[in-house]
């Protein structure tokens, strides 16, 4: 894989240093997704102490679960069609093999654990933070009325992640729209009445402006402040950190998210260089999400128009979500 280089061959130590560190990270997350795949196909985890890939087994479980009981509705059988047991394995077999769901709850899982470190490390409440305490009492009553549905969508994501589940309806449109299909697919009955009936029921539910992160994507829509100074993640919590991160820095939110990781430091200081925060800045959030770690190159060499140009390059090559 190749790295963009500046225009000029003049580029300071720490943006040639930096380049370097970028590439390591870009080649760790670009061979994430192969190993995790290994990991979600094999028979037995018990051998695995991975706690995000029985997560993401758990959550694609959950939607398998729902797609089936739906279908066991429409079927007019109260749930007892045999079908439903014996598709369930396959199909969630199936869903797991589709690399763009398998980001997605990768990212939900790597949000999960972020919350649950910065709950036991900081004592963060894992529903309201500062800023979206700060929303709620809003005088514009939009955004207030935005901030508690938000809030109450976010008590909804912690229960659901503490029992490893993810409702489809919290799925984006397009993933929405994908896992039906799948799951239409693997039935072999795209024009039956039943799948017909099935299919609309779930359709007429869906809201995709009502999910978890487009309300905090309208949140941040609304935000009249300078959006770099809503980038502390003690003060936002994960779940508007990185949906603020993600608008300011162009990638997925799921990249986002695992630029949390440890391996994606690097990923992580550049978002948040591109995001417009200084040096020190970022090294207070990076600090703050990984203990006794320190970034010693001077980031404010970076320019912010080269961190942008650097993680969208890894976006294009590496087919992650934009």
């Amino acid at each position: 894989m190749s790295m963009v280089s500046p225009a000029n061959d003049s580029s300071p130590p720490a943006a040639a240093a930096m380049r370097e560190a970028l590439q390591r990270a870009d080649d760790i997350l670009a061979n994430s997704r192969p190993v995790l795949s290994q990991l979600l196909v094999a028979p037995d985890l018990s051998m695995f102490s991975d706690e995000i890939v029985a997560r993401i087994r758990g959550m694609a479980h959950d939607l398998v679960r729902q797609l089936l009981r739906a279908q066991t509705e429409a079927a007019g059988s109260g749930g007892n069609q045999p079908f439903a047991r014996e598709y369930q394995t396959g199909l969630v077999e199936r869903l797991l093999d589709n690399a763009e769901l398998v980001d997605h709850f990768h990212g939900l899982a790597m949000e999960w654990q972020l919350i649950r470190k910065m709950e036991a490390q900081a004592g963060q409440d894992p529903v309201l933070s500062a800023l979206l305490q700060q929303l709620i009492a809003s005088e514009v009553d939009a955004v207030a009325s935005t901030a508690m549905t938000a809030l109450s969508a976010q008590a909804r994501y912690v229960q659901y992640q503490r029992r490893m589940e993810l409702p489809l309806v919290e799925l984006p449109a397009d993933l929405f729209h994908t896992a039906l299909l799948e799951w239409r697919e693997y039935s072999n009955g795209p024009t039956s009445d039943t799948m017909i009936r099935a299919e609309a029921k779930l359709r007429n539910a869906y809201d995709e402006g009502a999910t978890r992160i487009a309300l905090f994507d309208r949140l941040i829509a609304g935000l009249d402040r300078r959006w770099s100074s809503t980038l502390d993640i003690e003060h936002s919590g994960v779940g508007l950190f990185l949906s603020i991160l993600t608008f300011l820095s162009g990638q997925s939110r799921t990249v986002s998210a695992l630029s949390t990781s440890e391996s994606q430091i690097v990923r992580l200081a550049l978002a948040l260089r591109h995001a417009g925060l200084t040096g020190d800045e970022i090294r207070k959030q990076v600090s703050i999400i990984h203990r006794h770690r320190e970034l010693p190159l001077d980031l404010d060499e970076i320019a912010v128009a080269d961190a942008g140009l650097w993680l969208n390059k890894f976006g294009d090559e590496n087919g992650h979500r934009q």
